[in-house]
């Protein structure tokens, strides 16, 4: 029907007769000509209509936003004074002959030729027209190429395309799984995966040696901006590797697609250690655009009487942390307000701060309800400590070093956005040398990862020193955001028996669980580690976008519902039968 896409017009084809389809993005009535802004795909170009072709003026004056129609003409350059350059078609324009009406429109829930703030459950219910507007479809455009790299990128590296199921079984992996349940064996269910890791695995075990996939995933969570129940994730596995041969493979990766499609060049990725992470940051997924450090001050506060600050500077498992923030001494009383309540989110129970005002005047230049707790000596000390000069301010995080971690570490990020202190656009980096183990709620041991990394020690010294034990672990960040993680994985039964020992998993249970992986293991698994990147949070952050939301063609609400579609949704009993369900009525309306 057409013979050029409206976005491609340009100077080249002047004077040649045209045929575009489209919609109409907006349409002006000038003194009894009539300009329609025509888009597509590609973009838009601009139609003039003027009454010397009756027919098509008659229509064109019919039209509305919408309309999808076809026009035929010839191109040419716009008159001196109307030139666009702000569009790519904007110095052409075509003079239409011929206009036909495709389909007509209702009138739009939202502008479309506009940003309007519209509220999201609105965009998102209609989906298909948010869609056309120029902004999304260029991120779905840009997903389009970003998915075209990597698959052309690990093509090249010796990596096979193989799909794994999407109906499995349930397996712990850290979120709840969604059940499908089957008719042909009733009373049990199959679960969507949260990842493909066990059948990658095993894939390595068949000698496929370099696997990928650009998987669909699923985890019924508690929904945030970087979140969805179903989820992309670029999965890699390969064998007879080890950590820095993958890292270099999948850095190497992203370098060359941030080059090539954004012309962003980084240096060598910085490698840090989980513990260094946690120590300068308060987070495993550092943002380093940001060039403020937590700075251990326990060892100074615990002989003084201040007890909020003295019990967890005694306490092995808490922590006491100073974060300078260079220039901060401006900030208001209701701002350090603000940003108490905001670190009580994450569960400290307040937030102590010293104004920097005349350093050269000891304590006495010192502004803060707190000096005089902390007496004259330990606060100075304090501040040598930390290189604090006048106009700072120093905030304070003293409690369980789980809590002062979290609520500090996105403090720093909180500041450092609030005050605009990013140092550079981009900043990746590794973190590595994660803990095997972390303490579980009951007291136990619970894997970092998942039960399949591999430690980086024997199995003797895991079982003497499972809390110190260092995993083959490795995640990639991108501002303060987790790109992908990975680990080397178990290839070894004696290993994997181990660490599932540790974990309270007893044989039964893990042959259970796990008997098709255990049973591969058996039979001369290679050593294998492997990566999933986050394909939504990857295009996010590489389209400056808000939310994974806004790179997915039909997203899920912050409910997990389509607003689209309306699903979930409710079935007749007859499909429950046959599945051999039956449902209970809400508590509240048993009683």
């Amino acid at each position: 029907m057409r013979s050029h896409y409206c976005g491609a017009i340009n100077e080249s084809h002047i004077d040649q007769e045209v045929t575009l389809c489209g919609w109409v993005h907006r349409r002006r009535d000038h003194g009894g000509v009539i300009f329609l802004d025509l888009r597509d795909r590609e973009g838009i170009a601009q139609v003039v209509v003027d009454p010397d072709t009756e027919d098509a003026f008659a229509k064109a004056e019919s039209v509305r936003s919408e309309f999808v129609i076809m026009i035929k003409g010839r191109i040419r350059r716009r008159p001196d004074g109307t030139i666009n350059n702000d569009m790519p078609t904007g110095t052409v324009e075509v003079l239409g002959k011929e206009l036909t009406i495709l389909n007509a429109a209702a009138t739009p829930p939202f502008q479309l030729d506009g940003y309007v703030d519209v509220g999201e459950d609105t965009r998102l219910k209609n989906r298909f027209l948010d869609l056309r507007r120029p902004e999304m479809l260029n991120k779905l455009r840009f997903r389009s190429k970003v998915t075209s790299y990597i698959r052309n990128f690990l093509d090249g590296q010796g990596f096979m395309d193989v799909e794994t199921p999407i109906l499995t079984r349930a397996t712990p992996e850290g979120a709840r799984d969604y059940l499908v349940p089957s008719r042909t064996h009733p009373g049990s269910f199959f679960a969507l995966p949260q990842s493909p890791q066990l059948f990658k695995q095993m894939l390595m075990v068949s000698g496929v040696d370099r696997y990928y996939q650009i998987a669909k995933c699923f985890r019924d969570e508690d929904l945030r901006a970087d979140r969805q129940p179903e989820f992309t994730q670029v999965d890699i596995e390969c064998s007879f590797v080890d950590e820095n041969t993958l890292m270099t493979i999948m850095e190497q990766m992203v370098r060359e697609m941030f080059h090539d499609l954004l012309n962003v060049d980084f240096a060598p990725f910085p490698r840090i250690p989980y513990s260094e992470a946690m120590a300068k940051y308060g987070s495993d997924k550092p943002d380093l655009r940001i060039p403020l450090e937590l700075v251990d001050v326990a060892d100074l506060v615990a002989p003084v009487d201040f007890k909020v600050f003295a019990g967890p500077a005694k306490d092995e498992k808490g922590r006491v942390v100073a974060l300078k923030v260079p220039g901060g001494a401006s900030i208001s009383r209701k701002q350090i307000d603000d940003y108490t309540k905001f670190v009580g989110i994450y569960g400290a129970k307040g937030l102590a701060w010293i104004k920097v005002n005349e350093i050269e005047k000891g304590a006495e230049g010192l502004q803060s309800p707190i000096v005089k707790f902390l007496g004259d000596d330990v606060a100075m000390q304090i501040m040598s400590r930390l290189g604090a000069q006048n106009g700072d301010i120093v905030f304070f995080g003293a409690d369980k070093a789980k809590v002062v971690n979290e609520a500090i570490g996105a403090l720093r990020v909180k500041v450092g956005e609030d005050l605009d202190l990013f140092t550079c656009k981009w900043a990746p980096c590794w973190v590595v040398d994660f803990p095997m183990f972390e303490e579980a709620s009951n007291g136990g041991l619970t894997a970092i990862h998942h039960p399949f990394t591999s430690p980086a020690c024997s199995p003797e010294e895991l079982r003497d020193a499972p809390e110190k034990a260092l995993s083959q672990a490795y995640d990639m960040v991108l501002n303060g955001t987790e790109l992908g993680g990975g680990s080397i994985r178990i290839h070894d039964g004696e290993m994997q028996k181990t660490v599932f020992g540790i974990l309270g998993i007893d044989d039964e249970e893990a042959q259970e669980k796990f008997g098709f992986l255990l049973d591969a293991l058996k039979y001369g698994c290679p050593p294998h580690g492997g990566l999933a990147f986050g394909l939504d949070r990857l295009v996010m952050l590489m389209t400056d976008s808000q939310s994974i939301r806004e790179v997915i063609a039909f997203p899920k609400n912050q409910s997990a519902a389509c607003m689209l579609t309306q699903a979930p949704g409710v079935v007749d009993n007859k499909q429950l039968r046959e599945l051999s369900i039956n449902l209970r009525k809400p508590a509240k309306e048993e009683s």
